[in-house]
């Protein structure tokens, strides 16, 4: 297992895959009509609000990979999901391909510069740290906005919050063998 920066992030991968699939898990329980509901948040609905976590998780992942097509996401987005199930496997493959990312990385690796091509402008390249960074906080951000419109149906929201302590490893033990990970 990496240590250093390297190991954080993918310690940072993996807690981002388990929260997913803690969230989507629990949305599956709703309806499509449930799922696609006006409610409060920075997106109108869950499902606009867990699908957006989806694009930006397959652009900045396709960048981080160096795809050079990575541009034509902006017109070619993935699909809308309308139910939760079919969001999850989709989120739960980006998941997987944002842990083996994060587990090919190395303190230098991390360092390199990487510019995020963008429709109508090309900014400075950003470190490939940076950008992981930006993409968890994103993860977090709009889980955390899905999390409390979660709180307006009759699903309790789950617990996000059981990751890194030990001593918790028994909340998280089970889901992490169901996503193949392991406890290290």
């Amino acid at each position: 297992m990496a240590t250093g920066l390297a190991g954080h992030f993918v310690a940072m991968a993996r807690n981002n895959a388990w929260a997913n699939h803690r969230l989507l898990g629990a949305c599956k329980a709703l309806t499509p009509e449930q799922f696609a509901e006006r409610r409060t948040g920075f997106f109108p609905s869950l499902r606009a609000t867990l699908n957006h976590i989806l694009w930006v998780d397959i652009y900045y992942i396709d960048a981080l990979h160096r795809d050079p097509t990575v541009l034509k996401r902006y017109d070619d987005p993935p699909p809308d999901f309308p139910d939760a199930s079919q969001l999850y496997d989709a989120q739960r493959a980006s998941d997987r391909r944002l842990i083996d990312f994060c587990e090919h990385q190395t303190e230098a690796s991390l360092a390199e510069g990487l510019v995020l091509p963008r429709p109508n402008r090309t900014p400075p390249p950003t470190s490939v740290a940076s950008i992981l960074e930006h993409l968890f906080q994103h993860q977090i951000h709009h889980r955390g906005q899905a999390h409390a419109m979660l709180s307006s149906t009759h699903i309790k929201p789950p617990q996000l919050d059981e990751f890194f302590l030990a001593g918790e490893e028994h909340l998280r033990r089970d889901e992490l063998r169901e996503l193949g990970l392991t406890e290290s």
